[in-house]
């Protein structure tokens, strides 16, 4: 319990005035890109203060120069915080359509070509979402998806969400296939408890739409290529 309580002590000391702040200048200067990196900056040393210990594999992995779709198995609430600074460079990620509508925060996450989906959303709603990553992507934003959708109940890959690969066949981004493990057991599901430990996350080759021939042979290379690591690790 003491790990959980320094993790949101520090996630409140440097979170808190980090918004206050970075909220205005982002609106002035018309991008997050620096409350991005106290966020990053926030979340690495929140984490380190709940005693978890990140290891990084496979940054050589990671297209230089390149817009990517980074997809990560998921099995802890402890795996976006531990992901995102994880990556070099600015992420945009797929969030709750009514988190757009808080005023200020809306704006600031809009700015940073957040992506509002809805639960149950319809067709043309998933096609929207799909056109606003890409202009992530074109921006020079890296897209962050959990193609599970939910978390693992057990470390084993649940099947894919069709949508990331919709947006890499559309968008020709290279996909970056990522594993983390060792968070299950330090924040289990259904518990705040946090427990120290060592948590790895490793990028996989990147995968090239144009060389497959639909989007499911894609989802499956990935996915199998995901399965494979997780069970080599």
């Amino acid at each position: 319990m003491f790990s959980a309580l320094r993790m949101a002590f520090v996630f409140a000391l440097f979170g808190v005035p980090s918004a206050i702040v970075g909220i205005p200048i982002s609106l002035l200067r018309g991008n997050i890109r620096t409350m991005y990196r106290w966020a990053m900056f926030t979340m690495r040393v929140g984490i380190r203060a709940a005693g978890i210990r990140v290891r990084i594999l496979g940054v050589e992995n990671i297209p230089p120069g390149e817009s990517c779709i980074f997809l990560s198995n998921h099995v802890s609430n402890l795996d976006p915080p531990i992901l995102l600074p994880a990556i070099p460079g600015m992420c945009s990620v797929f969030l709750k359509k009514s988190l757009m509508k808080i005023p200020l925060i809306g704006t600031a996450m809009r700015l940073g070509k957040y992506i509002p989906v809805s639960r149950g959303h319809s067709r043309l709603e998933a096609e929207r979402s799909v056109a606003l990553a890409g202009e992530a992507l074109r921006s020079g934003n890296h897209i962050f998806i959990f193609p599970e959708g939910t978390r693992s109940p057990d470390g084993n890959l649940l099947p894919f969400k069709k949508g990331a690969f919709f947006l890499a066949a559309d968008s020709n981004a290279p996909v970056v296939p990522t594993i983390i493990q060792g968070t299950a057991a330090m924040m289990c599901k259904g518990s705040m408890q946090v427990h120290p430990g060592v948590a790895t996350v490793r990028f996989l080759p990147p995968v090239r739409p144009q060389n497959f021939s639909s989007r499911e042979e894609m989802m499956e290379t990935v996915r199998l290529e995901m399965q494979s690591a997780l069970t080599q690790e």
